[in-house]
C-alpha cells in the first residue's frame, strides 16, 4: 500500500493553449506502436506490460530520472524518496497487490524487507502496534478502553466478506470490449459467492461503517486515519473495496507489510528492467510539449507527440499520458476532445499537496529498535484530513542499511496530501515570502521527527524541505497537486470505472489524476487498463495465467 492524498477545490476548466509555431525542418523519431508521456509508476506499468506483449514501445520523460512522484535520488551518500513508503504485496507471489502484479508479469522482482509493526504517536499516546494478529488488541485495552476492544473484534469480522469480495476480480481481468467476458470467466465463482458484498465494497466506506453501527470515537478515528492514508480522502470519499483490500493484506493471520530493498526507487528500477528487456525504450529529459492529433471528424486520433526540441514521435497504435489530466489537456488541439470530456476532466478535484522533510543524520547512538514508520496525529477533533495536523515519518534506513553510509539514517517526513495548493500559487521560489512560508511550514515535521529523535537537528548532515513548488517544479504537474480525488461520495448515483480511454481514439490517460487516484496499487490498476485496451483478449488471459493462475480466484 502506499500513502495517497486529500480532497481539494474543483479548479476552473482549463483552456488549451495556442499551439507553437513549427520548425521549418521537423526531426523524426523512431516510429512505435505506443508512446507514453511521463515515467510515472502509471506509464511505465502500461508500458512494461505492452513492451512483454510484443509491442514497439517509447516512454518520454521530461525529468532526468524515472519514477514521477515515486523517483528517488542520491546525495552525499544518502538516497532519498520523493514518494510513498509504505507497502505490502510487492514480492509475494501470488499476490492482489496490482503493482506486485504487473511486476510479476514482467517477471521482475524487488526484493523486499519484511516487517509487522510501526509506531503510532497519536493523542491517546505513543505506542507500537503491529499488522497481521490481535496485538492491536493489547494496544485499546492500554491506551483507549475495552469497549474499543469489543467494536474492533466485531470490525474486523464484519471486513472478513468485504475483504473477499474486494480480492475477487483484479483490474488486471478487467476489460472495456467484449472480450471481457472471456478474461472474467474465471474469476465468476469468486464473484458469485461475493455478490451480496459487491454493492457494499463499492460503496463509501463511510457507508459501510454507518450500516454496520461502529461509533467508537476512537476507532471511527483510527479507521478515518487509515482512509485517509490509503485514498487521499475521508472514510466518506474512500471506497470500502480500498478498505477490504488493506484488511486483506494486513489484518490476516501472520500478515507482513514490506520495504523495497533501494526504497521506492527500486520499484521504478524494476519497471524500467523490464521495459527494455522486451525492448522498449525510455528517454529522458525529453518534454513532451504536444499530443498531435491529425484526421478530421470521426476519423481523428491521436497519432504521436512533438517534444520541446520539435522531434515527433509518432504513435501506430496510441499515446499514453501519464501527465495529468490538468497538464495532458492543453497539450491538445482545442477541437481535439467533445467540450463535456475537457470540462469533467478538468474539473476532477486536485487533491492538495504535500510538505516533505528530508534528512541524513548522524546515528551514533541512537537505538538499534528504531521502526521504519511512525504516524503522528496532533487532534482528532480537527479531522485527519486538516492540515498541519497528521505527519507521516519514514526511516527507510533501519530495514536497509544501503540508503544511508554506515552507522547514519535517512529520514524522510511528510504531511500525506494536506497541504494547500493555493497558499503556494505564484510564488517565486527565490523570494523571500517563499523561503518565509517554506520554514513556517516545515515546522510541525521536525516537530514529529523530535517525537522519535529529539536532538535530531544537532544530528542532521544534509537537510532539504520540499513544498508544493517543488513538486510542481521537478514533476510538471498542476500547482503541484498530488493527483485526484472526489469520484466516490455519500450522495453519489453511479460508480466510477477504471478505465484509461479517452473519446479521442488512439488517447489513454493513466496515473494518479485519472480514477482510482493517488497511490501505487491505484496507478498500477490505471496501467492496466491501459495495457488491456490496446492487447488482444488471449494476450490479457495470458497474463492472468501467470499473476492469478486457475485456484488463486477467491
Amino acid at each position: 500500500m502506499a500513502t495517497r492524498a486529500a480532497l481539494s477545490t474543483r479548479p476552473a476548466p482549463a483552456r488549451a493553449r495556442a499551439r507553437p509555431a513549427r520548425r521549418a525542418t521537423i526531426a523524426r523519431a523512431r516510429d512505435a506502436d505506443v508512446v507514453v508521456v511521463g515515467a510515472g509508476l502509471g506509464g511505465l506499468s502500461a508500458a512494461a506490460l505492452l513492451a512483454s506483449r510484443g509491442l514497439r514501445v517509447t516512454v518520454l520523460e521530461a525529468h532526468v530520472v524515472a519514477g514521477g512522484a515515486a523517483h528517488a535520488w542520491t546525495r552525499g551518500g544518502y538516497t532519498f524518496e520523493s514518494g510513498p513508503s509504505l507497502y505490502s504485496g510487492l514480492e509475494a507471489r501470488p499476490t492482489t497487490n496490482p503493482m506486485g502484479q504487473v511486476l510479476h508479469a514482467i517477471d521482475e522482482r524487488v526484493a523486499c524487507a519484511r516487517y509487522n509493526t510501526w509506531t503510532c504517536h497519536l493523542p491517546e499516546g505513543t505506542f507500537v502496534t503491529e499488522v497481521g494478529n490481535d496485538q492491536f488488541l493489547e494496544v485499546l485495552r492500554e491506551y483507549v478502553d475495552e469497549e474499543a476492544c469489543e467494536e474492533w473484534t466485531r470490525l474486523k469480522a464484519l471486513m472478513e466478506p468485504l475483504a473477499t469480495a474486494s480480492a475477487s476480480l483484479p483490474p488486471a481481468a478487467v476489460r472495456s470490449d467484449v472480450g471481457g467476458a472471456f478474461t472474467l470467466a474465471r474469476f465468476v465463482p469468486g464473484l458469485v459467492r461475493s455478490a451480496p458484498y459487491i454493492g457494499k465494497i463499492m460503496a463509501p466506506y463511510s457507508k459501510f461503517m454507518a450500516e454496520n453501527d461502529i461509533k467508537h470515537p476512537f476507532i471511527r478515528n483510527y479507521m478515518e486515519m487509515l482512509c485517509f492514508l490509503l485514498s487521499g480522502a475521508p472514510a466518506s470519499g474512500t471506497m470500502a473495496a480500498e478498505i477490504g483490500y488493506m484488511f486483506d493484506d494486513w489484518y490476516k493471520p501472520n500478515s507482513m507489510l514490506e520495504f523495497p530493498m533501494g526504497g521506492s526507487g527500486a520499484i521504478v528500477d524494476a519497471l524500467v528492467r523490464g521495459l527494455k528487456k522486451f525492448g522498449g525504450e525510455l528517454e529522458l529529459g525529453t518534454h513532451v510539449e504536444e499530443i498531435i492529433v491529425e484526421g478530421e471528424g470521426k476519423e481523428k486520433r491521436a497519432t504521436g507527440v512533438r517534444t520541446r526540441d520539435g522531434k515527433v514521435y509518432k504513435a501506430n497504435k496510441a499515446v499514453i499520458s501519464n501527465a495529468t489530466l490538468w497538464d495532458t489537456v492543453p497539450m491538445l488541439p482545442p477541437d481535439a476532445m467533445p467540450r463535456e470530456w475537457i470540462e469533467e476532466a478538468t474539473s476532477t478535484a486536485m487533491c492538495e499537496s504535500f510538505m516533505h522533510l528530508h534528512l541524513g543524520i548522524d546515528a551514533a547512538g541512537l537505538p538499534d529498535d528504531l521502526e521504519i514508520h511512525h504516524i503522528y496525529v496532533e487532534d482528532w477533533d480537527r479531522g485527519v484530513t486538516a492540515e498541519q495536523n497528521m505527519v507521516l515519518v519514514s526511516i527507510p534506513s533501519v530495514l536497509d542499511p544501503s540508503m544511508a553510509p554506515e552507522g547514519k539514517h535517512v529520514i524522510h517526513a511528510y504531511t500525506p496530501g494536506n497541504e494547500p495548493l493555493d497558499i503556494w500559487d505564484g510564488l517565486d521560489r527565490n523570494s523571500d515570502e517563499y523561503k518565509k512560508l517554506k520554514e513556517e511550514r516545515s515546522q510541525v515535521l521536525w516537530k514529529a521527527v523530535e517525537k522519535i529523535i529529539p536532538d535530531v537537528r544537532k544530528r542532521c548532515e544534509i537537510t532539504m524541505v520540499g513544498t508544493p513548488v517543488t513538486q510542481k517544479r521537478f514533476l510538471r504537474r498542476a500547482k503541484g497537486t498530488y493527483g485526484g480525488t472526489g469520484w466516490i461520495s455519500e450522495d453519489q448515483d453511479s460508480i466510477p470505472i477504471t478505465s484509461a480511454s479517452t473519446p479521442l481514439p488512439g488517447l489513454l490517460v493513466v496515473g494518479d489524476s485519472n480514477f482510482p487516484g493517488p497511490g501505487v496499487p491505484a496507478v498500477a490498476a490505471g496501467g492496466w487498463s491501459a495495457a488491456n485496451e490496446l492487447i488482444s483478449p488471449l494476450q490479457t488471459a495470458a497474463l492472468l495465467d501467470k499473476v492469478c493462475p486457475p485456484g488463486t480466484s477467491k
